[in-house]
């Protein structure tokens, strides 16, 4: 990757993917494709039957109870539907972001200045870093851990063990304080962070810390990339189906200490100019009487990836380079990656959330695409019509953008996102949870919106997340992350 590579290239069509592409992918979400549309033929279909024997039943001048009786054979399959279809809910109770110290803060002029210090980056690196930095769309207060203010970095094992307490401690203490629930009271604990990965595990040192309970079910997430804050959510609700009444807590953060690259192959260096501090921690539960307290209910989610081709695969790979320095190799061509992974991925999220109208668009579309004029493009379903807020990868401003556009989302509806990286940087997969701060502290989400927390990472992999807003939001603009930023916001990036 050059310096002439940094524009980000356009993401491939967002389009849903016709059905015979779809299936390329894995065979249980075609499934819930095929399901979902049948579904929608199955209900649509008994619609129209009722119109029909409506119309038979008033044509031939049958007594008006006939007419009662088959309306309310319709109501009542109307009603039970959704019963037979509905799995076990899953709330969100709250959430807590990390707000680093002061003295951790970075501006881009210190990153640049300690960089050109430390004595193994070359000039034409540190140029490099700084055309990054410049088109980035971070700002002047984003954090980076003290290990890494040091020249030189620090970037052992134990360094990484206090990073790890830094930022996962304090927001498992404020998450409980917010929530009023004890340590003993968590059945489940996930701990999500791509890059590190110690023994004893995070999730150990949780439980450690905070005297759980010894039968608590723990899990630890690495390797996740980006994308594992939406994929451990998915992963908690799957467990939720599993074990009633039951609260459920997920940590996000990356550990950045331990993956500093100290080389200068520029395709790893990516990593050292955005990634920036941040956790996030959730109280999830499937408790019945949790419902009018919790703010979310979690009304979808999808996960997909396509670590099956090789292509793919090795979009971004951690590696050492020719001086056996190890870093992260992002490929010129994961964004565009990126976009078929998503494609695939909102193929699936589209059959089960968009209005019957919308698939009808879609489906003509792609017959006339496909057997008339296949010059034309696959209409872009409107996902507006049904999701009200969006929470976008925070990769960098142009990833932003790109897919903001693909999704055919209008000029402020990527605000959140932008302004996230640009107060907090990427801060890989608790991004999406300061977003969504963000949207409460400026007061836009309401009882009864709807939003998509949109997760990818490597591997190449994608999870989405729908939440329905179940209370009012009130007061968030004086607490979590952005309680001393907010009024500045939004800026132009």
């Amino acid at each position: 990757m050059t310096a002439d590579s940094l524009p980000v290239p356009p993401i491939p069509s967002l389009s849903m993917e016709p059905l015979s592409k779809a299936s390329h992918g894995p065979h249980s979400l075609l499934f819930k494709h095929l399901l979902s549309t049948l579904l929608e033929v199955l209900r649509l279909s008994t619609l129209a039957l009722v119109i029909s024997l409506e119309a038979i039943l008033v044509l031939q001048k049958w007594k008006p109870i006939f007419h009662f009786l088959l309306l309310s054979i319709f109501v009542f399959i109307s009603i039970i539907e959704p019963y037979f279809r509905s799995s076990t809910p899953v709330y969100l109770v709250d959430f807590s972001c990390f707000k680093p110290p002061n003295f951790c803060k970075v501006p881009p002029s210190f990153f640049l200045e300690n960089a050109s210090k430390l004595g193994y980056f070359d000039k034409e690196s540190v140029a490099f870093m700084a055309k990054i930095l410049t088109s980035s769309g971070l700002g002047e207060e984003t954090y980076l851990p003290p290990a890494l203010h040091c020249i030189p970095p620090k970037s052992h094992q134990q360094e990484s063990i206090k990073e790890a307490e830094m930022v996962l401690l304090p927001i498992m203490e404020d998450l409980l304080c917010k929530t009023k629930i004890s340590p003993q009271d968590i059945d489940i604990l996930i701990v999500s962070c791509s890059g590190f990965c110690p023994s004893p595990s995070l999730s150990s040192i949780i439980i450690n810390k905070f005297s759980m309970r010894d039968d608590v079910r723990s899990f630890s997430l690495s390797g996740m990339g980006c994308g594992a804050g939406a994929i451990a959510i998915d992963m908690a609700q799957n467990l939720l189906k599993v074990h009633k009444n039951s609260y459920a807590v997920v940590l996000s953060t990356e550990i950045l200490s331990i993956g500093w690259y100290p080389g200068n192959e520029r395709s790893k260096l990516l990593i050292n100019c955005t990634f920036r501090m941040g956790s996030a921690a959730i109280l999830l539960t499937n408790k019945n009487e949790a419902r009018k307290s919790s703010k979310y209910k979690l009304f979808s989610s999808v996960r997909t990836q396509r670590s099956f081709e090789d292509k793919s695969y090795m979009s971004a790979f951690r590696e050492e380079d020719s001086e056996g320095k190890l870093g992260v190799t992002v490929q010129s061509d994961v964004f565009q990656i990126f976009g078929e992974v998503l494609r695939f991925n909102i193929t699936i999220l589209g059959a089960q959330i968009l209005p019957p109208l919308e698939k009808f668009w879609h489906g003509v579309s792609t017959i006339r695409k496909r057997f008339f004029e296949k010059s034309r493009e696959i209409y872009v379903p409107n996902f507006k019509s049904v999701i009200q807020h969006f929470c976008l990868p925070t990769s960098g401003r142009a990833l932003i953008r790109e897919v903001a556009k693909g999704l055919k989302l209008g000029e402020n509806e990527d605000e959140a996102a932008l302004m996230t990286l640009h107060r907090f940087g990427n801060q890989s997969s608790s991004s999406l949870w300061y977003e969504l701060a963000y949207m409460e502290a400026k007061g836009m989400v309401k009882k009864g919106d709807k939003m998509w927390v949109l997760g990818m990472g490597t591997g190449p992999k994608c999870c989405s997340l729908v939440w329905e807003c179940l209370r009012p939001i009130v007061d968030e603009s004086i607490k979590g992350p952005w309680a001393d930023s907010i009024d500045r916001y939004p800026i132009t990036p």
